[in-house]
């Protein structure tokens, strides 16, 4: 699969968010490009612009990296690989594995370093 994973940066920048609230859980939903229920309540992986008009802190915006490789649900190895290579590069990533690709979002400001990291990685396995 990492020779294969095809990393491209998506256009925006996103938040990681969280509410209690059911209200405002109702409009983060309209926008959000991942969700999870949590115990302390539901988390919303939002675009920045509709973060900041819901109220949300978003001093630490994030880009969206697309590993365009079908990943299997059952795959061994990809996230791992990802995240030990944008470890070693200071780099900090959230992994969301949704059904047909990966995702990781890395800080704004990282984001091109990250893209080349995880380049670099496919063409080493390739």
């Amino acid at each position: 699969m990492i020779a294969a994973m095809d990393p491209v940066l998506r256009n925006g920048r996103f938040i990681f968010c969280t509410t209690a609230s059911e209200a405002v859980a109702r409009a983060c939903r309209e926008a959000a490009i991942g969700m999870f229920v949590e115990a302390e309540g539901q988390s919303f992986l939002l675009p920045a612009e509709r973060a900041r008009a819901l109220g949300f802190e978003t001093d630490q915006e994030m880009c969206q990296i697309t590993l365009n490789v079908h990943s299997a649900l059952d795959g061994v190895g990809l996230t791992a690989a990802v995240a030990t290579v944008l470890a070693a590069c200071d780099i900090p990533c959230n992994m969301v594995a949704a059904y047909h690709h990966d995702h990781v979002f890395v800080p704004a400001a990282s984001a091109p370093a990250a893209l080349a990291a995880l380049l670099d990685l496919q063409r080493a396995h390739a």
